[in-house]
C-alpha cells in the first residue's frame, strides 16, 4: 500500500515521463484550461512552462497568480490536480537550460523571439489520486472488502510548501 511519500514520488516521475498538464488561472478562466509541457529540473518544483506573449493566458497573469493545472498519467494510472502560483521569468539561463527541440519549433526566432513567455509555476498542494483497479483490489472486492476502505491509500493530499520554504 502507497503512503503519501510514494505518491508524490509517483507523481513527479510521471510528470516528467507525460509532461503534459492542462493549466489555467484561478479566478480568470479556470474552465478555460489548455495545454501545456511541463519542464520538470527538481522533484519538488517549479515546474516551467514556455508560453506565448500574446496567449490569453500570459495576458490575463498578473505579476503573480494563482493557478490550477491537472494531469493524467500517459497510461492513466495516476491523477492530479496542483494548485500553486504562477509567474513570468526574465531568465536567460533558464531558458538555455530548459530549451530543446520541441521547444525550439514553436518559436521561430528562438530564444530570444519576443513572443516567449518564461512561465514558472510554483505548486503549493495537490491532491493525487492513483489507479485502484488491480488485480488485488478486484480479488479483494470479490471476497467482500469494501473497494472505498481500499482505495483510500490510493490518494494523497501534497502539501509542497513545506519544502520550499
Amino acid at each position: 500500500m502507497p503512503n503519501s511519500k510514494d505518491i508524490e514520488i509517483k507523481f513527479w516521475k510521471a510528470l516528467e515521463h507525460d509532461k503534459i498538464m492542462m493549466l489555467g488561472l484561478v479566478g480568470v478562466d479556470e474552465t478555460h484550461t489548455r495545454p501545456m509541457t511541463a519542464q520538470i529540473q527538481d522533484s519538488t518544483g517549479p515546474i516551467w512552462f514556455f508560453g506565448s506573449h500574446d496567449s490569453d493566458l500570459v495576458r490575463n497573469m498578473k505579476r503573480t497568480s494563482a493557478a490550477v493545472a491537472t494531469f493524467v498519467s500517459g497510461n492513466q494510472n495516476l491523477y492530479a490536480t496542483i494548485h500553486g502560483l504562477i509567474s513570468m521569468e526574465r531568465d536567460h539561463e533558464k531558458i538555455d537550460q530548459l530549451w530543446n527541440p520541441q521547444i525550439a519549433a514553436w518559436y521561430a526566432q528562438g530564444k530570444d523571439d519576443p513572443g516567449l513567455a518564461l512561465l514558472r509555476f510554483v505548486p503549493n498542494r495537490a491532491q493525487v489520486w492513483l489507479d485502484g483497479s488491480s488485480l488485488l483490489a478486484g480479488i479483494k472486492m470479490m471476497l467482500g472488502g469494501d473497494p472505498k476502505v481500499t482505495y483510500q491509500d490510493n490518494v494523497a493530499t501534497l502539501n509542497f510548501r513545506e519544502k520550499q520554504e
